[in-house]
């Protein structure tokens, strides 16, 4: 039994290469990838390093926009570069079902969608041996590696066995070995004053050994509020042959309500001299807050000094504020900019051999992750025939981790409650690309195709892409030009450090036929220099790319490895992203606005009559031909009709 959850819902409203730092994300894999992918390598190569880390607890939400929340969170502290996550499990909650609010499928989701090294909570609590392992099963069907192997709360005042089932974690610790053999890394919890239940300190201890014998390989403790209490524990462990990791379980105090459920839940006693802080300021969120964070930031400090800890797990409430200041205090958050890949990498190990993605879902990486969930095999090296692994539908785009994280409410502001023309469109899309106020003074966050504000990357774009907005080309997704560049380069950056990175010019967007059929004129004067993918809702298509073949408009070069290609524009799979692209407007905008609404109809006609483009500039070594090409697009289209002869 673990706490240290409040089962109320706390989520916020909508708002490397090969190193000792690694973290939770996925890195290319490489020689014995198998075997260093393991969580338990990750953490011994820290621990031999001596490189500290830091791990994150949350629990499922309670409701749909709570996961939406929370996955968004997880998105947000995954940038932090913690070693792993790990998601509790509430027997009440139907924790191993396909619900939005599962603990399974909100640890699939970090670990699939998310790309986090994640660890699933296990209980015995209500559950036959049958059950449990169908959980696991489960589990490792879904690309999950990690599992807290625990007793469990009772559901009533005290526990009652269960036919069938496990009275003890270090059953299941067992069983999990006997069904499963080393597939997973396992963890048990340790209690640094011992468990309530147990009989007395020194007998836990007991069990603790019982459970890391039974093939535990690391231990989180429950929370503690000295230093002490934490490093008396670890010596005790060690002198009775316990020689696994043993992580501090830090609860960082944000709330006086939150202290007291979660020292109901863990029967932990307060120390007087915090109470006697926190008392007089209980009414106070902000101070209790405050106070909690310089709390837990003198107590890591010591624990880490004390050079017997070789991480800090961190009970979040899924909560962010509190968490992040005492981590960048402690010189533990580290938000490193050069990414492994330029695009977010799933760590399910199914997809380890993956280095390579077309462009196209740049922006919605879960999506491409969900469309190719059942792929045996997944492209290595270069694009293959994604004529053969044919892309999954996407019937349902009201899956969590497909929402938007802002409200219906949020998106009207910032996309119009009630649009007049075309040109309020092109305004919302220009209010994106210059993260100004909207004329009801909100800001554009966040388009169909992009949750999120403009890349660092894009921003190298913004004053040509403001622009050919503000005139109907409806930009969304875009790349510079790079030739070069280090791959420690803080914004075009990526892969491991000594490399360099190179990109072709690419620019995609919506816009109206009448541009199109002066567009296709103009572009004769730029083969073969520009390639192009032109297509409508209707699948007319039209393009210039010989045999269908990719283009790699993305690649690297680094010391000691192949050149490697990860993003590309694949004429195949340019035609099932279309149908997405398309549709977003209607599943995401459109349905905002009521049926036979003037908006509506609107986005419905951009949605029927506007093409989506491509381009490539190949001549990546010279300056930028897009623009060009945009701006002779809309010369010929302003130009005098010529004469009758």
């Amino acid at each position: 039994s673990r706490p240290p959850c409040s089962s109320t819902d706390n989520t916020d409203s909508c708002s490397t290469g090969e190193s000792s730092r690694e973290s939770s994300r996925c890195s290319t894999p490489g020689p014995d990838a198998d075997r260093a992918d393991r969580l338990r390598e990750k953490m011994r190569r820290r621990i031999e390093s001596g490189d500290p880390w830091f791990s994150l607890e949350f629990f499922p939400p309670r409701t749909s926009s709570g996961a939406v929340n929370l996955i968004s969170r997880f998105d947000r502290m995954g940038f932090g570069g913690p070693l792993f996550i790990d998601i509790t499990w509430h027997p009440a909650g139907d924790p191993g079902s396909d619900k939005e609010t599962s603990s399974m499928m909100i640890a699939s989701t970090a670990v699939n969608y998310c790309g986090l090294e994640s660890i699933l909570h296990l209980t015995c609590c209500n559950q036959t041996k049958e059950n449990i392992t169908a959980h696991l099963s489960k589990a490792k069907r879904l690309g999950l590696k990690n599992i807290m192997a625990l007793r469990g709360d009772p559901l009533g005042d005290s526990w009652e066995e269960e036919e069938g089932g496990f009275s003890y974690a270090t059953d299941l610790v067992k069983h999990i070995r006997c069904e499963f053999d080393d597939y997973f890394d396992i963890c048990v919890a340790g209690y640094p004053t011992g468990h309530p239940e147990a009989d007395g300190y020194h007998a836990d201890l007991k069990h603790l050994k019982e459970k890391v014998d039974a093939g535990a390989d690391f231990v989180i403790t429950q929370l503690f509020f000295r230093a002490e209490t934490f490093l008396s524990f670890v010596k005790d462990c060690r002198a009775i042959g316990i020689t696994c990791p043993i992580l501090p379980g830090v609860f960082p105090i944000q709330g006086y309500q939150s202290l007291r459920q979660l020292v109901k839940l863990s029967k932990l006693e307060v120390p007087k001299e915090i109470m006697e802080v926190i008392e007089p300021i209980k009414d106070n969120d902000a101070a209790i807050r405050n106070y909690g964070i310089q709390q837990a930031v003198e107590m890591c400090k010591v624990l880490l000094d004390s050079g017997v800890v070789p991480g800090l797990h961190f009970f979040t409430l899924n909560r962010e504020v509190a968490t992040i200041q005492v981590l960048r205090q402690l010189g533990l958050w580290i938000e490193d900019p050069r990414r492994p890949l330029p695009w977010a990498i799933s760590a399910h190990p199914k997809r380890k051999v993956e280095d390579v993605r077309p462009i196209f879902w740049a922006s919605r990486p879960k999506s491409y992750i969900y469309r190719t969930q059942d792929w045996d095999e997944f492209p290595n090296g270069r694009w293959g025939n994604s004529s053969s692994p044919a892309f999954g539908e996407l019937n349902d785009y009201y899956l969590f981790y497909l929402k938007s994280k802002c409200s219906k409410d949020a998106l009207l502001q910032m996309w119009g409650e009630e649009l007049t023309s075309e040109e309020s469109v092109f305004e919302v899309f220009t209010n994106y690309i210059t993260a100004q106020a909207n004329l009801s003074g909100h800001k554009v966050m966040c388009l169909p195709w992009n949750d999120d504000p403009l890349a660092p990357e894009t921003n190298l774009l913004k004053d040509e892409l403001e622009k050919v907005n503000r005139r109907g080309i409806l930009t969304i997704n875009s790349q510079p030009n790079i030739n070069g560049k280090p791959s420690s380069d803080p914004i075009v950056g990526w892969g491991p450090p000594g490399g360099y990175v190179f990109q072709k010019a690419y620019l995609e967007f919506f816009t109206s036929s009448e541009n199109v059929t002066a567009l296709l004129k103009v572009l004769r004067k730029y083969e073969p220099r520009v390639n192009y993918h032109i297509v409508n809702v209707q699948g007319k298509n039209l393009t210039n790319a010989h045999d269908m073949q990719p283009n790699a408009v993305t690649w690297g070069i680094f010391p000691g490895r192949e050149i490697i290609q990860p993003t590309v524009v694949d004429p195949v799979s340019f035609m099932y992203w279309k149908d997405e692209a398309f549709a977003l407007w209607i599943e995401q905008w459109a349905k905002l606005y009521e049926e036979e609404s003037p908006s509506r109809m609107i986005i419905q006609y951009i949605h029927d009559n506007y093409y989506l483009v491509n381009l490539v500039d190949n001549d990546f070594p010279l300056d930028n031909c897009l623009w060009q090409v945009i701006d002779d697009m809309f010369d010929l289209l302003d130009a005098p009709p010529e004469p009758l002869q």
